[in-house]
This record gives C-alpha cells, sequence and structure tokens, in this order.
C-alpha cells in the first residue's frame, strides 16, 4: 500500500506554502484584533460549559474536527494488524516518540524559557489561564506556580508567562507524528506503508498516553493539571474523528469502491484539514496578536527550543535506526514522524485546557510555523544521507536470497 496518488506530485499548494499561509492567517487576526476585538471574544464565549468553566468552544471544536478527520480517514486499520510482521520500525517509533520525546521537549523547554531567556520573556511578565473544570479554588490562593485572581468576573489562574509557554511546549512533545508526515515520508522516498501504520498507531496510542503524560509534565512544571479536561480533549479531537473516519471510510468504499475513495473523495478532502487549521490560527491570533506587536522577539524565545527539539529527536532516532539495521526505507518515515508534532492535537488542547489567548495555544501555534520549513529541510538530509544505509540494504538483500535459497533446498 502507497501514499494515496494525488501525492505523486509532492505538495499541494496548500502544503507547499503552509508557512506562508500561517504567517498570512497571523497577520489577518492581528488585523481583526484591532478592528473588531469583540468578534473572537464572542465566538469563544459559545462554548460548553462545565459549572462555571467554559470547557470546550464549540467554533474551535468544529474546525479542529475537520482538521483532525481528513487524517483518520485516510487510515488503513487493517495495515496496523500487519505492521507486528516488521517490529523493528515500529518499536523504534514508538520508543522515540514516547519514551524520549516528551521528556528531552520538557528539558530543552524549561532550561531556554525558565532560565537562558526568562529576563527576555521578563521576570514579572504573567498569563491568564482558564481554572481546572470544576476547580473552585478560593480567589488568592496559591495554586502550582500560580494565584488564583478574578478576570472579567471570572475565576482565573494567574501563572508567570514563561511557565505558560512551557505548558504549551509539553503539549506539542507529547503529540506525535501529523497527517503531513505522510508528505514527509514520501518526499524522503520511505515506505509509505510504514509512515501510514504509524500514524494509526500513534493516534491510538494517543487515546492511553496523551493525558497521562500531559498531566505529568505539566504537573512537574507547577501547572494545573486539569484532568478532566485532558480526557475530554483526546475523546472530543483524536477519538471522535478516529471513530467517524473508520466508519464513514467503510461505508464510502463499500458504496462507492475504493479507487472513487482514493482518487476523488481524498482529493476533496486534501485541503481541508489546512483551511480548518488556518482559519483556527485566525481566531487565536484575532485574540493574540498583540504580543506580535508589542513583543515580537517572544516568537523567537519560543521557536528556538523547538527548533532544537525537532532536530535532536530526528537525528537521534535516525541514528539509532542505523544502528539496529534498519533499511534506509524504514529509517528515514522513522526519524520524520519522531521529529514532527501532531499539532493540531496540541493547539485543540491548549486551547481547550489554557484558553484561546493563553501563552500555551501561542506556543503551539509558533510550532505550526516552523514545522514545514524545519521538516522540508530534514527530508533534504535523509536524501542526501541516504548512501549510508546502502551497505546494510546490501546485507538484508544477501540474508534475504540466501533464506529464499535454504527454503528452496529444503522443499526439494
Amino acid at each position: 500500500m502507497g501514499l494515496q496518488k494525488q501525492k505523486t506530485g509532492g505538495l499541494n499548494i496548500f502544503e507547499k506554502y503552509l508557512t506562508l499561509w500561517v504567517v498570512l492567517c497571523i497577520l489577518a487576526g492581528i488585523v481583526i484584533g484591532k478592528i473588531i476585538p469583540g468578534l473572537a471574544k464572542y465566538l469563544d464565549s459559545l462554548a460548553i460549559y462545565i459549572g462555571d468553566a467554559p470547557v470546550v468552544s464549540i467554533p474551535i471544536a468544529i474546525c479542529l474536527f475537520f482538521m483532525m478527520y481528513p487524517i483518520m480517514v485516510k487510515i488503513d486499520f487493517g495495515e496496523v494488524v500487519k505492521a507486528g510482521k516488521s517490529t523493528k520500525p515500529v518499536l523504534l517509533t514508538l520508543f522515540a516518540n514516547w519514551a524520549i520525546k516528551p521528556f528531552t521537549m520538557y528539558a530543552i523547554a524549561i532550561f531556554f524559557l525558565g532560565f537562558l531567556f526568562k529576563n527576555f520573556i521578563g521576570i514579572e511578565a504573567t498569563d491568564i489561564v482558564k481554572l481546572p473544570p470544576g476547580a473552585d479554588w478560593m480567589v488568592g490562593t496559591i495554586q502550582g506556580a500560580g494565584t488564583v485572581i478574578i478576570n472579567q468576573g471570572q475565576k482565573m489562574l494567574e501563572i508567570p508567562l514563561w511557565r505558560s509557554f512551557l505548558a504549551g511546549c509539553i503539549l506539542l512533545g507529547i503529540a506525535p507524528c501529523t497527517a503531513m508526515v505522510l508528505v514527509w515520508g514520501y518526499l524522503a522516498k520511505g515506505n509509505d506503508g510504514h509512515t501510514l501504520v504509524m500514524v494509526a498507531i500513534n493516534s491510538l496510542t494517543m487515546l492511553v498516553l496523551y493525558g497521562p503524560l500531559g498531566g505529568f509534565l505539566l504537573g512537574i512544571g507547577k501547572l494545573p493539571v486539569p484532568w478532566q479536561a485532558l480526557l475530554l480533549s483526546i475523546s472530543i479531537y483524536v477519538a471522535l474523528p478516529l471513530v467517524a473516519g473508520y466508519f464513514s471510510r467503510k461505508w464510502i468504499i463499500n458504496t462507492k469502491g475504493e479507487q472513487w475513495f482514493r482518487e476523488s473523495f481524498l482529493h476533496l478532502l486534501t485541503p481541508v484539514s489546512i483551511i480548518a487549521l488556518l482559519f483556527t490560527l485566525i481566531l487565536l491570533f484575532s485574540f493574540k496578536g498583540e504580543i506580535f506587536l508589542t513583543k515580537p522577539l517572544t516568537i523567537l524565545w519560543i521557536a528556538i527550543p523547538l527548533f532544537i527539539q525537532t532536530n535532536l529527536i530526528f537525528f537521534l532516532t535516525y541514528g539509532l535506526a542505523k544502528l539496529i539495521g534498519l533499511k534506509y526505507e524504514d529509517a528515514a518515515p522513522s526519524a520524520l514522524i519522531g521529529a514532527s508534532n501532531h499539532f493540531e492535537v496540541a493547539i485543540a488542547t491548549a486551547v481547550m485546557i489554557f484558553g484561546l489567548s493563553s501563552g500555551a495555544a501561542l506556543a503551539t501555534v509558533v510550532g505550526v510555523l516552523i514545522e514545514v520549513p524545519v521538516m522540508l529541510m530534514l527530508v533534504s538530509i535523509c536524501k542526501n544521507t541516504q548512501p549510508l544505509f546502502r551497505t546494510q540494504n546490501l546485507r538484508l538483500n544477501q540474508k534475504n536470497k540466501k533464506l529464499i535459497l535454504e527454503k528452496a533446498s529444503s522443499s526439494s
């Protein structure tokens, strides 16, 4: 099974110029925030409440469903079962994504944001974020690194701004692999089947690990641990589109056929995820765009640890793939999957937990901003280092030929 045929031309216009579209949406959001400041606040007020706490923003939830559904409907779950026949690349990717990446992200982010760049961000700078759902803390009490205050008639938590950025980095670090990784693997001439299988496996693994890991690392960072919101987030933004994708895929293929599904339906669906992402960014920056105007270097302070983390995980996974003898076609997508982030889920979770205007939401958006150029750079590195794997590919081919000959001679 390979990548869908519409990818044969490489990146489509939305994917190729994603960084440009992100920048334009940031500018559009800033302009809207200046001209119509009440619009984003009104849209964010359209929410599902638990008690007095707005937990799920309905407009954001709709946008994020359409971000996730095109990813999930592409997954052929029959391939997940077959992945057990080739355990090395699967285990390596899972190890990099869940045993290494969340913790290196936390360590790198806290070093840069909480130590090296703390003075630049502002030692006294604070951010106002939502209280965890169901929390009824008294005003003035200290909760972790924050203080409960009243803001615009609601109880909120005032925390150091750098810790809010840290929260966004944590949510990115525990959200591995996006649909875009299908494109990165394809451009690197990797094993498309392995890439698609890992998208499916990571989506299923996130249902189990995203909440506990997020709660654990947020707790270490002295941030509110909204277990209800974490579980609700993964249910709405992963489980719901996963189930919808699975059943609609089966229904469409049964009624229209697999060829129509791949060549017509997926072709129409391709830009939907990115359009939904871009609309979400307009909302985010109509609320948070002021920081671009007053402190543009803040984006740089967030981007540096994210850039270092992405490269670290890529080279670590790529090196381990070489060490354990993977062929290039499996090594490249394994490293690219480890390096990339599921920024749709990270943005969704940051907005749900900390609020549309939070520094955590801003940090996840910076992740989107750097994703395309950095991943294209890593694809280029993969292609240029492909000869490093030729020797072990030759050894594997010789080993396979030997096994075939042995089976043939024993059967005769």
